[in-house]
């Protein structure tokens, strides 16, 4: 097989391309699936830096979720069928050409959805519906501020948050990001650079935000803060910012607000049946055509190091993939 290996720290230059042998067959409960699309995320640039929270040693294969077409099938697994095709998770190793992995991290793709649409519908989708839903308690009606919603987390929280009736305010960088939040259901989408407090308390009547959404950290959350209506979560997702934000705890006792961590893995390692239920509700959307993956970027598997590059310049809008 072909495979993109991380051979020391730092950032795309140290990808390259190798040969490699196949995976072995797989045992009981694995599928063997030749992948064809890989999503390419802000977490994998974290993870070739040696920076991120989980740090695989050099030399490994990076990427954390892909789609493709079962090859075989293992000893006891049920459901699925050679040339079946299927979405996968890893932790990490995507960004090849052929994977055995455990069917329990695998999912059928819905007719709906492509296999690039596929190979970045999980954690973005997953992360956006698990802190809205669960952690944010978002209500119909309720004001929703969403920073960096033009990024792949973003753009999944738009979508979720509009089928359950929220109303969204977008944060991006550029007119083109904001547009793409627009068409993607947002309802106002602003600039935030240069302060974004004024247009939030405007757009919502006084009373600010009901839900945050916060990937980015840093002083985007201590303006947050500073635009919130009365019982308030701030969801904290990451901080694309540069730095962790000290939550001034006076602001939330004076608001009633709550500031709440959002990790995914977190979710599927401490409490695996709400992430499979939420899975399980995420494909029927999908399935039923409520939600969509915007891709901006798509490369072949041996440009990784240009996929990776995009991503930490910015210029993805949604989603960037690897095929082939």
């Amino acid at each position: 097989m072909r495979a993109v290996v991380c051979e020391a720290f730092g950032g795309p230059e140290v990808l390259a391309v190798r040969d490699m042998a196949d995976p072995p067959p797989p045992g009981a409960g694995e599928l063997q699936v030749r992948l064809l699309a890989r999503g390419v995320q802000y977490v994998d640039v974290l993870m070739l830096a040696g920076t991120y929270q989980f740090r695989p040693e050099p030399p490994f294969i990076p990427g954390g979720e892909a789609a493709g077409e079962v090859l075989a099938v293992g000893a006891g697994v049920g459901g699925y069928a050679v040339g079946d095709r299927v979405m996968t998770r890893h932790s990490p190793g995507s960004f090849c050409t052929m994977a055995t992995v455990k069917a329990s991290v695998c999912a059928p793709v819905p007719a709906a959805l492509t296999l690039e649409e596929a190979s970045v519908f999980r954690g973005a989708y997953s992360t956006a519906y698990h802190a809205l839903l669960q952690k944010g308690r978002m209500q119909p009606g309720e004001w929703v501020l969403i920073h960096g919603a033009a990024g792949g987390i973003g753009i999944a929280a738009i979508q979720i948050a509009k089928l359950f009736g929220g109303r969204v305010i977008a944060t991006a960088s550029t007119e083109e990001k904001r547009a793409a939040c627009l068409a993607e259901g947002a309802d106002h989408a602003i600039d935030y650079r240069g302060g974004f407090r004024d247009q939030v308390k405007a757009l919502t009547g006084g009373k600010g935000a009901d839900v945050v959404y916060d990937p980015i950290g840093a002083a985007v959350f201590d303006e947050s803060m500073r635009c919130i209506n009365w019982g308030a979560r701030l969801l904290i997702l990451g901080f694309l910012g540069g730095a962790p934000a000290l939550a001034k705890t006076n602001h939330l006792l004076i608001k009633g607000a709550e500031a709440v961590g959002v990790r995914i893995g977190g979710l599927s390692e401490f409490q695996p049946a709400v992430a499979a239920a939420n899975m399980r509700a995420l494909m029927e959307l999908a399935a039923d055509g409520k939600f969509k993956p915007r891709i901006s970027h798509r490369f072949a598997l041996e440009n990784a190091a240009a996929a990776v590059q995009a991503i930490i310049d910015r210029k993805v809008i949604g989603k960037a993939v690897l095929v082939g």
